[in-house]
């Protein structure tokens, strides 16, 4: 064979071997792009996008007037509780217990009711009534009970698609203060902390309720926390708290990655209600996990390798002690409250150094439109104007409607801030 024969054969063969690589390539996009279409979800969650308290909305007042913006919704009757509504597209969701009864309520945007369902006894001991903001997923449901259910519904009729009794098949432990949780989606899962010494974190399948993966964990009860996800180049990861560990777990498969232990309390002296409240969920950002857990290590920031496979604390204020009323990152700063201190705090993100407060009290925290809006336990909604640290109050006006502890995340949806507390929700429009 000559060289030219030689050349023209090796030529063919690398013809075909590229015309072969480009097939397998095409058929792995044409997969990947198929199973990302099977997964493409419209998810309306606890906190907004990614957990993170943060609503994209544009052309919002910059001030109120001296009584607050204009009241435009006003329901009544829906049990007492805590838990914040979820807005989506067109109804409104939200929990609350009557009578020892845990309901989910579906409302329109103008607040006539749809349907409302049973789902099971409700929390009714210290702070009595609903603690879980519900999970919409196209045409799926998810909701927690302060007893630990968790139950799927169809969102247009309300009729139980799932139920799971956590606390009886999966021997999870009771609280202090009832279970907490906001279940998190991802793909095909729906993850919960029922706290079970064998059974601690478990997996669904969000379509039928069956296992898909548990981790013991430490065997720890629940931390109050309502878990985030992670998405890594090699992995994604899951990450929560129970009492006194936070732990980052392979979301695929439930295998514990790496873990940090809370350190505050001994392990003498741990029991329910000493440093197992860690309520606010998981901050994540260009390689850094940010966590506030005033009942654990307080205000953290840790470095996780792009393989999520090590964590190392970068770090640490500890006068920071944000039990519940989660965080908001804008720019360079985080915003968030403190227990012992009572005041809005700002924190710088690359160091963890104060940068500024107001004394507002203990609150929650969520940010729209260049504006903070922080709900105060003294029972007043504040619009505050962060300035690279600074922090600047606008305007205000008294919470004077229903009743118990003003302890509930607002929420903002279309230019309209909704506020529940108790067995009252009000909304209020405020576009320019």
């Amino acid at each position: 064979m000559d060289n030219k024969t030689e050349i023209h054969v090796y030529s063919t063969r690398l013809r075909k071997d590229i015309i072969h690589t480009m097939k397998k390539t095409v058929i792995f996009g044409m997969l990947l792009l198929i199973s990302a279409a099977a997964f493409s979800q419209t998810v309306y969650q606890w906190r907004g996008e990614e957990r993170k308290g943060i609503y994209n909305e544009k052309n919002l007042l910059k001030e109120w007037p001296e009584n607050g913006p204009k009241q435009v919704l006003e329901i009544e009757n829906i049990g007492n509780g805590y838990g914040a509504p979820v807005i989506t597209d067109k109804e409104i969701f939200i929990t609350g217990e009557i009578e020892e009864q845990a309901w989910l309520f579906a409302f329109s945007l103008k607040g006539d009711l749809i349907w409302k369902t049973a789902i099971g006894k409700e929390w009714v001991k210290t702070f009595p009534g609903s603690r879980s903001t519900p999970t919409v997923v196209d045409d799926l449901i998810y909701v927690t009970t302060g007893m630990g259910d968790i139950t799927c519904l169809n969102r247009e009729t309300g009729e139980k698609v799932w139920h799971v009794e956590t606390m009886k098949t999966l021997h999870g432990q009771p609280l202090m203060h009832g279970h907490s949780e906001s279940p998190l989606i991802f793909k095909d899962m729906v993850y919960l902390v029922p706290g079970g010494r064998d059974t601690n974190v478990v997996a669904f399948d969000r379509l039928n309720g069956k296992i898909k993966w548990i981790c013991e964990g430490f065997g720890e009860r629940p931390g109050y926390n309502s878990p985030n996800l992670i998405e890594l180049p090699e992995r994604n990861l899951l990450v929560t708290f129970s009492a006194y560990h936070l732990m980052g777990i392979d979301a695929n498969t439930g295998e514990l990655v790496w873990s940090q232990e809370q350190t505050n309390i001994p392990k003498e002296k741990r029991k329910h209600g000493a440093g197992d409240t860690h309520s606010n969920t998981v901050y994540y950002e260009d390689g850094s996990i940010y966590y506030f857990a005033g009942d654990g290590n307080c205000a953290n920031r840790l470095a996780i390798t792009p393989d999520g496979e090590k964590i190392q604390t970068v770090w640490t204020n500890s006068g920071v002690d944000n039990y519940m009323g989660g965080v908001v990152k804008i720019g360079d700063y985080f915003y968030t409250c403190t227990t012992s201190g009572k005041d809005l705090r700002s924190v710088n993100a690359e160091t963890g150094a104060d940068s500024d407060t107001l004394k507002l009290g203990s609150g929650t925290i969520i940010y729209a439109d260049g504006l903070l809006y922080y709900y105060s336990q003294k029972g007043r909604m504040n619009l505050i104007k962060p300035d690279n640290g600074k922090l600047q109050l606008i305007s205000e006006f008294k919470i004077d409607f229903g009743t118990k502890e003003h302890f509930s995340h607002p929420v903002i949806a279309d230019g309209i801030l909704y506020l529940r507390r108790g067995p009252v929700m009000k909304a209020w429009d405020i576009k320019e």
